[in-house]
């Protein structure tokens, strides 16, 4: 083979891999999505929603459910116990998992912190979106269908729009935990 060919092509091989993202620049999009993340958690949990709102303008898409939310937490009392590691899923996409204390397992009388975990979205070094889930336990679940069920009164109002920017996540956490004090002196079959 011509030396000067062999060169050509050890260059063009050389341009070309070049061309994908490196192991380097992978792990620089990482650092800024995990800072995102952070800031993110940060916001959420500061309980202002003018932070969280700031921090959201690209995921307008998300905003009523999580500035609903953040109410909720703050007018449920949430207080971080652990903020996990955050887990990268994709190049886009990091889950953040936040294990609280809240009044709604100390009403149930659980001795049991729920961990919600954030989906978020990130491109170009911008949330696009963020979900949420938790693992909330099966009577939790069970409390509220109680309540919605024997004291809708309590709830029926004041969780209009629940999750979709409704306008009263404190009365709708407020309403629910009052009922789980009812549905425990129930469920221990105690008078109301």
């Amino acid at each position: 083979m011509d030396p000067m060919k062999g060169a050509w092509w050890f260059c063009l091989i050389l341009i070309l891999g070049s061309c994908g993202p490196s192991s380097s620049n992978r792990s620089d999009s990482r650092s800024a999505n995990e800072m995102l993340a952070s800031q993110f958690i940060d916001a959420f949990y500061s309980f202002n929603s003018d932070s969280l709102e700031s921090i959201l303008t690209t995921a307008k898409d998300s905003q009523p459910n999580l500035l609903y939310y953040q109410k909720w937490a703050e007018c449920g009392h949430y207080q971080i116990v652990k903020r996990g590691e955050i887990i990268h899923k994709s190049d886009t996409l990091v889950l953040v998992p936040v294990t609280v204390k809240d009044d709604l397992m100390s009403a149930l009388k659980i001795n049991f912190n729920v961990t919600d975990t954030f989906r978020i979205v990130i491109v170009s070094e911008k949330i696009r979106s963020v979900d949420t889930s938790s693992n909330d336990p099966d009577s939790y679940y069970e409390a509220k269908e109680w309540v919605k069920n024997n004291m809708p009164e309590l709830i029926d109002t004041e969780c209009e729009g629940i999750w979709n920017g409704g306008p009263t996540p404190c009365g709708c956490i407020n309403g629910y935990i009052e009922g789980f004090h009812y549905y425990v002196k129930a469920m221990r079959a105690e008078p109301l």
